[in-house]
């Protein structure tokens, strides 16, 4: 059974893994461009919202986006004011809010249990694979995983206080961060949460437990943060409610409209591999928390809540018709605290924590293995990475990644058995910490090329009253770095022009013909293309744009995917 134990050093504890885990998060964030087009889109509708002083309706390349709520637009648009355009500004708030979870963690841990187990939570969750990835990214998932545990651990915590300002204030908080969620990423703020909750409450008759709940003050806290912008969206917009509403959140989860298909154990290696190196703690995490098993259930009824948590939103996004990676994020930290709680109780046994702990760390030693071998596998093989120049570029930091899986993976048994179960931990901990670090100097070579260095040749000759152009395709992130719209022919990907008929009738979205028209005429116009899309050479694609000998062009640059070429020289 979880229990409640006071202990001094709050302070000390919160600013040591506030350093820890923001020099982590931190390292080289900004050292490389952002990727398309999930990091371009969402670094350019921020930098759209500054430009127009619009900042109610978003829009990516001048189109309304209906998508998202507008949260991490806001916040990252406010860094973009304050820092510039950078790529460090534009990664600045996942890794705040990555590292807000980690303090959650700690500090659910903590107030569960003890002050081991909220230190062991944090380390479990701010060195999963999947939680440090994401907080590197410019995606809304880790804010919205961050806001949703927030709620989630205040309900937890708020319901095992007394009446009186500590639980009022944690339900408060409650209310809050459900709100911020929803204006992260629409409905699923209160709607998965309140489900885990309630079905929590019902499941383990726990529904005594839940008053006071501060419900009328609470509602108008939850409103009068989540509201102004949902009224105010659709008195812009008239088309807001049926694409948000409608298509957003019932279609995408219901059909599979969206094109983002999934196996029923879509989500099963992904959690496996994303709370590496802790996937084999996870055991032994259910066994000591949930001991007794469903006869004791009243007694571990707040571990129950944890996974209640985990299992309910991965069952969630299992039944989704719409899956990406990131959609699973919110079960890890609740995973992370029944993990550092089952460590925290295992460093108590002094000599027999190994013992304990062995399940775990055999499971670490063999996926440091196979990982290990994986990567220097992959980069042996010129069939499974095709292109030769990003082969080499990768090989030596795979090098070095698989030399410390393995070195890891050898240390932490060795050192369980001879210096005991906290020596081999920190082994884990260390030998994650290192592969992480040179995983951000491989990342620039893992994603795919960008149009940054092309975009800076525009910014740097276009003239005002030239027309810049994407063909057959939207580049994301060239809007960012160009700071410009741009035309696109024949493309339309994630530009909702049903949506926004000043765009349709702008002139700026047009078909091959128009295209040719526009090409041929007086002005200069800046065309970037894959290179797959236009140049006959290349063995993929489709019909190519060069190879018609009445297109005149000049190629002006090229970049390891993407040409630019104008009508004049």
């Amino acid at each position: 059974m979880l229990t409640a134990q006071n202990s001094p050093s709050w302070r000390r504890d919160l600013l040591v893994l506030v350093l820890v885990f923001a020099v982590l998060f931190g390292f080289r964030l900004g050292s490389y461009p952002l990727s398309n087009p999930d990091e371009g889109r969402y670094a350019e509708i921020p930098r759209e919202m500054v430009a127009t002083g619009d900042w109610v309706t978003p829009r990516l390349n001048g189109v309304n986006y209906f998508e998202k709520p507008p949260l991490m637009y806001w916040a990252t648009a406010a860094c973009l004011k304050v820092f510039g355009p950078s790529e460090w500004s534009m990664r600045a708030m996942p890794a705040l809010f990555g590292l807000g979870g980690v303090l959650l963690a700690y500090a659910a841990g903590r107030r569960l249990h003890s002050r081991e187990a909220g230190l062991a939570s944090a380390a479990v969750l701010g060195t999963s694979l999947l939680w440090f990835a994401l907080g590197r990214i410019m995606l809304l998932d880790m804010a919205v995983s961050a806001l949703m545990s927030a709620a989630l651990f205040c309900f937890i915590l708020g319901v095992r206080e007394p009446a009186g300002s500590r639980r009022r204030w944690l339900f408060y908080g409650l209310y809050a961060a459900m709100a911020l969620a929803t204006l992260t990423k629409g409905l699923i703020g209160f709607m998965v949460t309140g489900a885990v909750m309630f079905l929590w409450l019902l499941v383990f008759n726990q529904w005594k437990r839940l008053l006071p709940l501060y419900l009328p003050t609470g509602s108008l806290l939850f409103l009068a943060i989540a509201a102004p912008w949902h009224v105010l969206a659709a008195l812009h917009n008239e088309t807001w409610v049926h694409r948000y509403f409608y298509y957003e959140h019932w279609q995408r989860f219901t059909s599979p409209v969206a094109d983002r298909p999934g196996a029923w154990w879509y989500f099963i290696p992904i959690v496996l591999l994303g709370l590496f190196p802790w996937t084999g703690f996870l055991w032994t995490a259910l066994r000591d928390n949930l001991r007794g098993g469903w006869a004791a259930r009243k007694e571990n009824a707040d571990a129950w809540f944890l996974v209640t948590w985990a299992v309910f939103i991965f069952l969630f996004f299992t039944k989704s018709n719409s899956k990406l990676v990131p959609y699973i994020l919110p079960v890890f930290p609740p995973l992370a605290v029944l993990i550092g709680i089952s460590i925290a109780n295992a460093l108590k046994k002094g000599a027999a924590a190994s013992a304990e702990l062995k399940i775990g760390l055999r499971a670490f030693s063999f996926i440091c293995g196979i990982l290990g071998v994986a990567l220097i596998v992959v980069v042996l093989r010129s069939d499974v990475i095709k292109d030769p120049q990003q082969l080499l570029a990768l090989r030596p930091f795979a090098f070095i990644m698989a030399a410390m899986l393995l070195a890891g993976g050898v240390m932490a048994p060795w050192l369980a058995r001879n210096r005991g179960a906290g020596a081999a931990l920190a082994a884990v901990i260390y030998t994650m910490a290192l592969f992480l670090g040179v995983l951000t100097f491989a990342a620039p070579h893992i994603q795919k090329p960008g149009t940054k260095e092309l975009a800076a040749i525009v910014t740097a000759r276009a003239q005002p009253g030239d027309r810049v152009l994407h063909y057959h395709e939207f580049f994301h992130d060239f809007t960012f770095y160009a700071h410009r719209l741009v035309d696109v022919v024949d493309f339309k990907g994630e530009l909702e022009l049903e949506e926004d008929a000043a765009a349709r009738a702008s002139g700026r979205f047009m078909d091959e013909a128009t295209f040719r028209r526009l090409w041929t005429g007086p002005g200069r116009v800046w065309a970037v293309a894959r290179i797959k899309d236009v140049d006959p050479a290349s063995k993929s694609g489709g019909a190519k744009l060069f190879a018609d000998p009445t297109f005149r062009y000049h190629l002006i640059a090229a970049s390891r995917d993407h040409y630019l070429f104008s009508n004049q020289p």
